[in-house]
């Protein structure tokens, strides 16, 4: 039986890696999502299963209370965070994976203090590259979920000589890492690289604007993983190398789909304060002011009677429908204008809302049939023939000035065609602008028509309307 432990442990973790991979496929799919979820779920209790059978673990007590304690803590997380802070959980989720890891480097560090064995070089690297990722990531997450709790300003923050105060950093790094692999025993110099990793974290987050968090939290996402297979190397266990690898790989392709999808390079995001959601000034302002800035408004029973007497609906949701947690009227709304005999259709652009895949989550919370969730390449050929395009808190992504406008923040980004519409009602508190600090283009076009409040109110009384129709 003990010869064959170790091999059935291996087996495990084969069988979970396995789920893991199908896992992740079936997450590229708001269809099997859910499936995707659960059997990289039990690929994990497997692993975790496996681990603990290992003849390493000392302590079963302490371990059995950390299990406890967590799953507490992460049921009442699941059972109370609203849809709309998911992001603000995935990010603090992602810093709490940097912070275990660079803990793990740490005790690493700490366990060769206390035998009569200095780390090998090797060994020495890996711990040092545990830190610095681990680190990163978890105050790097940290400033991220004060941004997107609002906690933190979501504009940029910045100070003068921040970039050579950065690239001082960086040298000191370099510079004690070196020191490090021939005097890996040096404790104060240790814990000064523990403390510039993680202000390099902050740093790295502070000057990246709030129009860039979906691609922050994909790409911290990616440190996590990277740094919980570091860790793996550490600790010599093949399943947290390989989870944090496919982890920190789907991580990085998360987060080249997020750039493409806004037409900007990783270096720009990361250097180019995107998302100052301070200027307003309009777009066409900016090319020389060409747009007439009249807005068109319409009352609701105008809109009632547009949407339930058109031929097709294409419904593009965004950020303001996620803070008004609108998504279950949308739903009923459209409900009510399939039983009419109307079409309809939502446009997902990869970058709406705070996340990757946000508009996804939210509208699966309500049941919206997968087959009407449309992505921006499918659902753009068919602008041209939608009778009514209803925006509800979208606002960027809908900006036509990316197409034309090469002063503009957004231009370049791929959009959704929403001015293409025969018409275009938009649901909007006011008129404030978007992340990139620009006014909306479509708002001020002919065929467009704005609808004031609250998306959940406004809705709400739009499915009402509606229903006397």
């Amino acid at each position: 039986m003990s010869d064959f432990l170790p091999s059935g442990i291996q087996l495990g973790y084969l069988v979970a890696a396995s789920l893991f991979i199908v896992g992740l496929k079936q997450l590229g799919s708001p269809a099997t999502a859910r499936q995707g979820n659960v059997l990289a779920a039990i690929g994990m209790f497997i692993a975790i299963a496996g681990t603990l059978l290992e003849k390493q673990v000392v302590s079963y007590e302490l371990i059995t209370v950390g299990i406890i304690i967590g799953s507490i803590l992460g049921t009442i997380m699941a059972k109370t965070v609203a849809m709309t802070d998911m992001p603000q959980m995935v990010g603090l989720l992602n810093g709490f994976g940097g912070a275990a890891s660079a803990l793990v480097a740490v005790g690493e560090f700490w366990r060769y203090l206390s035998i009569p064995q200095s780390p090998t070089p090797d060994a020495t690297i890996t711990i040092l590259l545990g830190v610095l990722i681990g680190g990163i990531t978890f105050t790097g997450s940290l400033v991220a979920f004060a941004k997107l709790q609002e906690l933190l300003p979501g504009a940029p923050i910045s100070f003068p000589l921040q970039q050579p105060f950065n690239a001082l950093l960086a040298i000191a790094l370099l510079v004690g890492s070196g020191y490090m692999l021939f005097h890996p025993e040096d404790v104060p110099v240790f814990l000064a690289l523990v403390a510039i990793s993680n202000i390099l974290g902050i740093m790295f987050v502070l000057p990246i604007g709030g129009g860039d968090m979906p691609v922050v939290v994909s790409l911290l996402n990616s440190y996590s993983g990277i740094a919980a297979s570091v860790a793996g190397f550490i600790l010599m266990n093949n399943m947290l190398i390989i989870a944090g690898a496919l982890v920190g790989a789907s991580g990085i392709i998360l987060t080249q789909i997020m750039c493409k999808a806004m037409n900007r390079s990783i270096s720009s995001v990361l250097f180019g304060a995107f998302g100052g959601g301070g200027g307003g000034a309009t777009a066409g302002a900016v090319a020389g002011g060409a747009i007439d800035k009249t807005v068109r408004s319409i009352n609701l029973e105008e809109s009632a009677m547009m949407l339930g007497y058109a031929r097709s609906v294409v419904i593009i949701p965004g950020y303001g429908m996620a803070v008004a947690q609108a998504q279950h009227a949308v739903r009923e709304l459209a409900d009510g204008l399939e039983k009419m005999g109307v079409d309809v259709k939502y446009a997902i652009h990869p970058v709406a809302g705070r996340m990757p895949g946000h508009m996804n989550v939210l509208l699966a919370e309500a049941n919206v049939p997968y087959p009407q969730l449309y992505d921006m390449d499918d659902i753009n050929p068919q602008f041209d023939e939608t009778d009514v395009a209803l925006v509800i808190g979208a606002n960027d992504v809908v900006n036509p000035a990316a197409r034309h406008d090469k002063a503009s923040p957004i231009y370049g980004m791929p959009i959704l065609d929403v001015d293409k519409a025969k018409h275009t009602i938009v649901i909007k508190r006011g008129m404030s602008a978007g992340f990139s600090g620009v006014d909306n283009e479509l708002f001020y076009k002919d065929k467009t028509m704005m609808l004031f409040g609250s998306a959940k109110d406004v809705v709400a009384k739009l499915v009402a309307e509606v229903k006397q129709l």
